[in-house]
């Protein structure tokens, strides 16, 4: 499966709580690639329905770019078989694996011609990714928003690409679309961003979340592992907000998908986000960002 309809390389990436239907839409019909993570239908029936709804509306959109469907195959997400079942039965384009193995997608999606895209944050997990037979390693490096990598994007695409032949995806602190080109130069075949399209008409988040992220920079994020007991990128302020000192952040608990996900009313309090935020300067459609981005994009080729 090759994409012929990408304006550009980018992948919007799938974002906890504020990637739903509209955002996937509008993302592909604008030229990039859009995505969802399956949790954020909260249940199985209401996943079925946003499937129903992107399928049916870019059904006639032609020229739409491809939709993908994020997985959280850890062994604490009671739901990742069903919603495994439910790309099989959509025939979702991409499936993006995260925090857990790829495996039991692979064979999948590969028997109806989809592709599969594993997260990855180390060069183990890369390699265990590889060996699954995925298509493409996105490359979650230091400064992506929510999980975060701690690899700096040149040395981990390098050493990935001693081994590994398939496309990658590099993901962490892509702004603009000089960072996109820059990317290529690097030898990343797409990228991922994810602040860039928090604050846009067709995000589900909060204005209050879309606000921060507008007035925010660099000097705002800050990384813990307290939350999810996975190393994140948050919005400091948010944390204050939250009652936490964020000089003194409480130690990592066990990583439990199912709590995390059930607990909607913390996560709408606590904002992710990541070392790009400061790109981001007015509220704007995501055909105006990607519009944008096209621009930049085209300056420095």
């Amino acid at each position: 499966m090759s994409f012929t309809n990408l304006r550009l390389p980018v992948i919007q990436a799938p974002m906890f709580l504020l990637s739903g239907p509209e955002m996937v839409i509008a993302s592909c019909r604008a030229g990039i690639i859009g995505s969802f993570p399956s949790p954020n239908a909260r249940t199985i029936e209401t996943l079925d329905q946003w499937l129903t709804i992107i399928t049916d509306e870019l059904a006639d959109s032609p020229q739409a770019a491809p939709w993908a469907l994020n997985l959280v195959m850890h062994r604490s997400n009671p739901r990742r078989h069903n919603d495994l079942q439910l790309a099989i039965k959509y025939c979702a384009p991409i499936v993006i694996t995260a925090l857990g193995s790829p495996a039991e997608a692979v064979e999948a999606v590969h028997a109806y011609g989809g592709k599969v895209y594993a997260d990855v944050t180390t060069i183990d997990f890369a390699r265990r990714a590889a060996a699954a037979g995925v298509d493409g390693l996105a490359l979650v490096c230091a400064g992506a928003g929510g999980h975060t990598g701690q690899l700096s994007p040149f040395a981990f695409i390098d050493e990935v690409r001693q081994f590994f032949e398939g496309e990658i995806i590099l993901s962490g602190a892509i702004g603009n679309g000089r960072a996109i080109r820059a990317a290529q130069v690097l030898g990343a075949d797409y990228v991922y961003m994810g602040t860039r399209f928090i604050p846009t008409e067709e995000s589900l988040a909060q204005d209050g979340y879309k606000a921060m992220v507008i007035e925010a920079s660099g000097s705002d994020i800050i990384s813990s592992d307290s939350i999810t007991g996975v190393k994140a990128n948050w919005l400091k302020d948010s944390l204050i907000k939250g009652g936490y000192d964020v000089d003194n952040m409480p130690p990592p608990g066990a990583i439990d998908f199912l709590a995390a996900a059930d607990d909607v009313k913390r996560w709408r309090d606590l904002w992710a986000a990541g070392q790009a935020v400061g790109s981001s300067e007015r509220l704007q459609s995501i055909a105006e960002v990607v519009e944008q981005l096209g621009h930049e994009y085209r300056a420095c080729l």
